[in-house]
């Protein structure tokens, strides 16, 4: 199937990515959607010693994300109208509101003036993992050293989990998932000498990046020197794929029918 443009194929849905993550938002604009940014408040899956492989794992914690915001959005939308609206306070202009009592970021022209719009909303998950090991965001300067310590010298992978799910529209409450993919990219690090990792962990770059690092990011840019797969997806997005899930399995499949794609 030929790949299409993704902003045709999203014309009449509310689009929503359920991540505060500034790397995703600005992969999505690329694709020239317009879309919100929601965050969910969804408590990440804790990497396991055992249970998960690191492709369930992603996709378990990309669901939970989406279905989070797709239930917030759904306490909003059944609220009655005159509730609905005191929800919303004027941010200055800006083209959206502040959804105070649970949190939430929409536009209102499209969310207040139509109740029954279908939110299609995007969670997003990644990490990184070699030799079986995960590596979600490191939680301390000891915990980035030894990441980077590990990663150093050697190929690793960059597994970005995605659900897409739809909520609200005529005749519909519940979110419903449409599809769920993962995707993998392959990132080889140079040689690094420890003061490159001192410089990169003392200037604060690993603190939100899986790994402790972003490829897109200054010490990610410099510290790999292969790539192969998505480097969009390493970044956490992989856009391409997106589109061509997005063209290949939300309309033939419909609402209601969950569809995890195969890399």
């Amino acid at each position: 199937m030929a790949l299409k443009p993704l902003a045709p194929l999203l014309r009449g849905y509310h689009v929503v990515l359920a991540s505060a993550s500034p790397r995703r938002r600005e992969i999505l604009d690329l694709a020239g959607v317009v879309f919100d940014v929601i965050p969910s408040h969804f408590s990440e899956v804790p990497p396991p010693e055992h249970l998960l492989r690191p492709q369930d794992l992603v996709i378990a914690n990309a669901k939970g994300k989406a279905l989070d915001v797709g239930m917030r959005l759904s306490q909003v939308r059944e609220a009655p109208v005159e509730s609905r609206l005191g929800f919303c306070e004027d941010d200055g202009g800006v083209s959206g509101c502040s959804v105070l009592r649970v949190g939430l970021l929409v536009r209102w022209r499209s969310f207040l003036a139509d109740p029954e719009t279908q939110h299609l909303i995007i969670g997003a998950d990644t990490i990184v993992a070699m030799e079986g090991q995960i590596m979600g965001k490191p939680c301390d300067r000891e915990d980035a050293l030894r990441m980077l310590t590990r990663l150093n010298g050697r190929e690793h992978s960059v597994i970005t989990g995605v659900a897409i799910i739809l909520t609200g529209g005529a005749g519909t409450r519940d979110a419903e998932v449409v599809v769920v993919f993962h995707e993998e990219t392959l990132v080889t690090f140079s040689k690094l000498s420890d003061e490159l990792v001192q410089e990169h962990v003392e200037g604060g770059e690993p603190w939100d990046k899986a790994g402790g690092y972003g490829l897109q990011a200054r010490g990610g840019a410099i510290m790999a020197e292969a790539v192969r797969g998505d480097p969009l997806n390493a970044a956490g997005l992989p856009l391409n794929r997106l589109c061509r899930e997005l063209g290949r399995r939300l309309l033939p499949s419909g609402p209601g029918q969950e569809v995890e794609s195969q890399t």
